[in-house]
């Protein structure tokens, strides 16, 4: 069915001419290169390698597998038919809080818009607390939702008597939540099933969910999303053997289980993980012998850790919207919005409200959950989920090939560390983006601001568990420079300004100031706006036009090392344009490992 009349019908032709002249006019593209090379210079490349396209076509997914609906399988397009009238669950995740203070926030989660709750139970909540800690909460109509490495049967045993000691039938949803695996994997104890047969056994007599697997716990340590998804299918799997060990059905075995998933603010890559882990698992289910409806994946998404900033914390805020957006149509059932001040510590009032306020506006203002898989169907989309699931199962595979003397599976590719070395190699090609500025991080690596104050927020004992994308740039900031680069800018503040503003915003990133020269017209101008700030900066940068340089720049140069400069630096390229590459010390482009340069630049300044 075409909804195009023949004047709006465009070939891929027509799309590659219109996208070429766009690249020319801004130099991305040859003007001898031909209109077909816009699909090489736009296609990026995920840290699973995969491709992505700058738009789908039908002929990208001609030989895809089917999709099929909503609430079938293999579940990409969702485990249920419909969304649910409330659209997603809007889970809260509620940690670092004693009894009072914890029932206090979870009451006005509940009352301004939350469904669930996810309490942390351990350092600050003991298991004989949640009693005290859920008193006037609906137990029967919101789920609760427990997070109990240390413990997970006293949380279990301890919730259970809370639903017996008010004759209650928990909430659907409820989940007791054992996750040995991803317990041993954040350092929390070792690796013992045993403990996800006792929560399991509680869960069925309560008739609850029991089993969770957390491939946060993976994320956290900088898996990619391929990684991410192959984990849980390991874990997953190996959980399915222990539960059905003990004489469960794989349906019954699969009925206890729900999958927890980071959401990044990478929003398609996000979409199409949500929708590939539902047909990864489905397939997994299949091969277990389940039944096709027992096969459904039931998905808990959580806005990315690691994406969050310490430094201008408030970019969480767009960091989360994306999340959480992505998930939902994704089709994940429930959702955390981590508060954007919880890189600080314990969030506080406001940091929640604006958390669960951004999943009520994307279900109530902007209907986002009205309609099942809204990006079912979109050839980008589709190719993108086909990518990552096979990407995934491959990951599966090595996983469950890996064998120790004790050990098989993901048990077995955490103990020989197969499963941590492939993770090295993404977060050191992550981190190089990151210090390139490739994958820029706003408020930390681009756009820092030196001035702001941090809200503060109480400590929280976990605060280190997770490494930030932004750690590198955050651990320069932490400790700022004492001493500031001054800035030599050349010639009119119009002939300057652009390399200025790049230089820095860089020094800036590393927690550098800087003193600008201002208007100048000619290197004696600048030797005597260097000398009237005191002239106590060993390291200047140059800040001019290419005319400029060329013009002034080594007499510049040559003045300032008469004055005592002991590092200098060129905001640009040196070269034959200039300045001679002989003349300065550094120099500070678009590609330069910022990392590196910032690190240089402030030992020279000490």
């Amino acid at each position: 069915m075409s909804l195009a009349g023949p004047e709006d019908q465009h070939s891929t032709a027509d799309w590659e001419k219109a996208t070429a002249a766009v690249l020319r006019k801004t130099r991305k593209l040859g003007e001898d290169a031909p209109d077909s090379a816009v699909w090489e210079a736009l296609t990026r490349t995920t840290l699973d390698e995969i491709a992505v396209a700058p738009i789908g076509t039908r002929d990208s997914v001609a030989d895809l597998p089917a999709t099929g609906v909503p609430g079938a399988a293999p579940y990409t397009r969702g485990r249920l038919a419909e969304r649910p009238e409330i659209g997603w669950d809007i889970r809260p995740h509620l940690f670092g809080l004693e009894a009072k203070a914890l029932n206090e926030a979870a009451l006005m989660d509940l009352e301004n818009g939350s469904t669930s709750l996810w309490l942390e139970v351990g350092p600050t909540l003991g298991a004989d607390q949640l009693a005290a800690a859920l008193e006037g909460v609906f137990i029967d109509l919101a789920p609760v939702v427990l997070d109990a490495p240390e413990d997970p049967v006293a949380a279990a045993e301890a919730l259970a008597a809370v639903f017996a000691d008010r004759g209650v039938e928990p909430a659907p949803g409820t989940n007791l939540a054992a996750d040995p695996i991803a317990a041993q994997v954040r350092g929390e104890g070792a690796i013992n099933l045993d403990l996800l047969e006792l929560v399991a056994a509680k869960a069925e007599e309560l008739g609850t969910l029991g089993v969770v697997v957390d491939a946060t716990a993976i994320h956290d340590r900088g898996a990619s999303d391929a990684q991410e998804l192959g984990f849980s299918l390991a874990v997953g799997a190996a959980y399915l053997r222990r539960l059905t060990a003990e004489g469960r059905s794989v349906d019954d075995a699969l009925a206890l289980m729900e999958f927890r998933y980071a959401a990044t603010d990478e929003q398609f890559p996000t979409i199409a993980k949500f929708r590939a882990a539902r047909r990864l698992w489905a397939r997994v289910a299949e091969l277990s012998g389940a039944a096709p409806e027992a096969a459904g994946q039931r998905q808990h998404a959580v806005t990315s850790r690691p994406m969050m900033s310490k430094y201008d914390p408030w970019v969480n805020m767009l960091r989360t919207t994306i999340a959480s957006f992505a998930a939902g149509v994704g089709g994940a059932e429930a959702v955390t919005v981590l508060p954007f001040d919880s890189t600080l510590g314990i969030p506080d009032a406001f940091g929640r409200r604006i958390a669960r306020n951004t999943s009520s506006l994307l279900i109530s203002e902007s209907h986002v959950a009205k309609v099942a898989d809204p990006a079912g169907g979109s050839y980008a989309v589709e190719k993108l989920t086909d990518d990552l699931a096979n990407a995934a199962w491959a990951e599966f595979g090595r996983i469950e090939a890996a064998q120790t003397s004790g050990a098989s599976g993901i048990l077995a590719a955490l103990e020989d560390g197969s499963l941590q070395s492939r993770i090295d190699a993404v977060v050191a090609e992550r981190d190089s983006q990151i210090a390139h500025r490739t994958r820029p991080l706003t408020g930390v690596s681009e756009f820092p601001n030196l001035a702001e104050t941090l809200p503060e927020r109480p400590a929280h004992p976990n605060a280190d568990a997770v490494r930030r994308y932004g750690a590198p740039f955050e651990d320069l900031r932490d400790e700022p420079a004492t001493t500031p680069v001054f800035l030599a800018t050349m010639g009119s503040i119009a002939a300057h300004t652009a390399r200025a503003t790049f230089a820095s915003n860089l020094f800036a990133a590393g927690g550098i100031s800087v003193v600008s020269a201002g208007a100048t017209d000619g290197a004696d101008a600048v030797l005597a706006a260097y000398e009237s700030n005191g002239g106590a900066s060993p390291v200047v940068c140059l800040a001019g036009a290419d005319k400029t340089y060329a013009e002034w720049g080594a007499d510049l140069v040559a003045k300032l090392r008469e004055a005592g400069v002991r590092h200098v630096v060129l905001a640009g390229k040196p070269g034959d344009r200039t300045v001679s590459p002989d003349l300065v010390d550094d120099s500070a482009a678009v590609g330069v490992d910022a990392l590196t340069f910032l690190t240089t630049t402030r030992e020279k300044l000490a």
